[in-house]
């Protein structure tokens, strides 16, 4: 069995300059009681690994809002013009990453390989400072895998072992964010008493090490 945790005290699971993923696209599939209780605690010097930066008053924009963040690895940053005035002021490291190569860079953290292979940025800024190879008469960028100290993840469902299932989009990044931390904290919105249904379970329990109801 899974421990099962309250916010208050995931949030105490999340210290000072830790690598952070967060699950969701915008507010699709986004844990949010965990990160209210990272603003109370006042946690700063995060590097956070997402899809995006949200919006300033909601999730992952609320941490951007109060700096909590000194680096974002995100796809993308222009529903959050905190965000943008924060890294021109020289506030906030930003790397922007195409998502495809984003999540991939994820998957391969969590697969144990060195990296992945792919055309996309070839010829623009993202090239720049990385190694290429040629393949076929192709040019490719080798993307370097992704790894976080602490995964904050979204789930439909959890059962008592831990699996979790999840409805639709609420999937995108967060079924290979769970495979790519040191510890995985799954924010469920339900509990149910018996085991999932195997053909319902998007997330093994073996991946999940802290359930939050």
């Amino acid at each position: 069995m899974k421990k099962f945790i309250s916010a208050k005290e995931a949030g105490k699971l999340i210290p000072n300059g830790s690598s952070l993923m967060i699950g969701g696209f915008l507010n699709c599939g986004t844990p949010v009681k965990v990160i209210d209780e990272l603003i109370e605690n006042k946690v700063n010097n995060l590097t956070l690994i997402a899809n995006d930066t949200s919006v300033p008053e909601t999730d992952r924009g609320k941490l951007i809002v109060n700096k909590m963040v000194k680096k974002a690895i995100v796809g993308h940053i222009g529903t959050n013009p905190e965000t943008g005035r924060q890294m021109d002021a020289g506030e906030l490291e930003v790397e922007l990453v195409p998502l495809g190569t984003l999540v991939e860079r994820i998957r391969a953290g969590g697969s144990g390989l060195g990296g992945v292979l792919t055309p996309t940025g070839v010829g623009t800024l993202v090239e720049e400072g990385k190694q290429t190879m040629e393949i076929d008469g192709r040019k490719y960028l080798l993307e370097k895998p992704i790894k976080a100290d602490v995964a904050l993840i979204y789930g439909t469902k959890a059962d008592k072992f831990g699996n979790v299932f999840l409805h639709g989009t609420t999937r995108n990044f967060n079924t290979v964010m769970a495979m790519s931390a040191k510890t995985v904290i799954v924010e469920a919105d339900e509990i149910v008493d018996d085991c999932l249904d195997p053909d319902m379970v998007t997330i093994p329990g073996v991946f999940v090490d802290y359930i939050v109801a």
